[in-house]
């Protein structure tokens, strides 16, 4: 099989391998004790800290780590909030973020309700049968201004700029490149937009890190491990001080007091280890792997005459492309392809469980089009383009 999925989980990075067993025998303990065992255990996590810092470009106490990089953005866009309430309840987001940050905004709608706030208006008429997007709703809200994109999936800075100064704005979310058709959003003047508005700017960084320089412009960063080749099971938030951050869950002793529970010492560990792997390995290779997708954008128009390629054909990242073929069901086209040797994801890319045209391809305007992405991991090799591109005639000819 040829994995081809990497925008959803990237193979386990040897390095990620080697610290996962070496942290098993040496960080077993609670690195809040003071026995020797413990201080083992806390020596291994803040080198963990001190390595994940250095690649976001940020200082060590500002790193905590997560069980997930949704529990990070969830973390990330509750506390922010919850910090500063004096400030205003307002969020902004743009159209094409994760399920994990629109999920995020719904949950703070939601507590606005429960306070007191006035029920939402409707922006879907009562004669139609359509249900409301996710963007409707949340817009719907008062609470959440959804920011759209265009063709291509890039956020229009000026409406995000303008919606950032509207008086109660607390907080601001905008991804640092889109999990689906790989977009890389314009964060430089967003994040200046958001500094002269004095609104912290939270990054989705999930697709970013370890694939393309992190980002400077960010108040608040979130991302995932196994992202980068390092195990599921840890997320990171980065809050940069300054940044105010009120916690509204249960918390204990552990990561300052912002994450509450143990730690998954061993998978942070590793994680850390296939990061700073990455890292070293990062620039070459995207510079490889953008010219294999290069091939593919270039080669897919030319296998079926319905055939588009979605998401901006430069500024984007190095090893995504995202298609459709109107005349074949996605599904189809993904089971025979993996039956073919090829594992590829189709429909929204955080819901795993679907393949209905995602709230990114509406916000595109391509809501009557299913999409399949094609991912290439780290070490792709050239073969394997080729090969799909041979394959994917024939499974087009049979589904048609």
């Amino acid at each position: 099989m040829t994995h081809f999925d990497a925008a959803s989980a990237e193979p386990p990075h040897p390095a990620a391998r080697a610290a996962l067993a070496a942290a098993f025998d040496e960080g077993w303990a609670d690195p809040a004790r003071l026995y020797r065992s413990g201080r083992r255990a806390r020596m291994l996590l803040d080198q963990a800290r001190a390595a994940v810092a250095e690649v976001l470009g940020c200082r060590a106490r500002e790193v905590v780590f997560t069980p997930s990089g949704t529990a990070a953005v969830h973390y990330g866009v509750a506390g922010v909030l919850a910090g500063r309430q004096r400030v205003g309840r307002r969020l902004v987001v743009s159209a094409v973020e994760h399920s994990a940050v629109l999920h995020a905004a719904e949950t703070h709608v939601t507590q606005v309700f429960s306070d007191g706030g006035s029920t939402p208006r409707s922006t879907v008429s009562a004669d139609s049968d359509a249900e409301p997007t996710i963007a409707e709703t949340l817009s719907a809200s008062g609470v959440v201004s959804v920011v759209g994109v265009d063709a291509v999936g890039r956020v229009d800075v000026e409406a995000f700029a303008r919606e950032l100064r509207a008086p109660g704005t607390a907080l601001a979310c905008l991804q640092a490149a889109n999990h689906e058709v790989g977009t890389v959003q314009p964060l430089g003047p967003v994040f200046e937009a958001a500094v002269t508005a004095g609104v912290p700017l939270l990054v989705d960084a999930a697709q970013v890190v370890g694939r393309l320089p992190v980002p400077a412009e960010w108040s608040v960063l979130c991302a995932s491990s196994h992202k980068w080749g390092g195990p599921a099971g840890v997320g990171v938030l980065a809050i940069r001080k300054g940044t105010r951050f009120a916690p509204t869950w249960a918390v204990d002793e552990h990561e300052d007091g912002r994450v509450p529970g143990a730690v998954n010492l061993p998978g942070i560990v590793a994680a850390a280890a296939a990061l700073v792997a990455r890292e070293s390995e990062r620039e070459a290779e995207a510079v490889r792997l953008r010219a294999l997708t290069a091939r593919l954008r270039a080669a897919l128009p030319n296998v079926a005459e319905d055939i588009d390629v979605f998401g901006d054909p430069d500024d984007r990242l190095p090893n995504l492309v995202a298609f459709s073929c109107p005349a074949v069901n996605a599904e189809a086209l993904v089971l025979d392809l993996d039956e073919a040797g090829f594992e590829v994801s189709s429909g929204s890319a955080c819901t795993s469980d679907t393949v209905t045209p995602s709230h990114v391809l509406v916000a595109m305007g391509a809501a009557d089009r299913g999409n399949v992405r094609v991912s290439l991991p780290f070490g792709a090799a050239e073969e394997d383009v080729d090969r799909f591109l041979a394959v994917l005639p024939g499974v087009l000819d049979r589904l048609r």
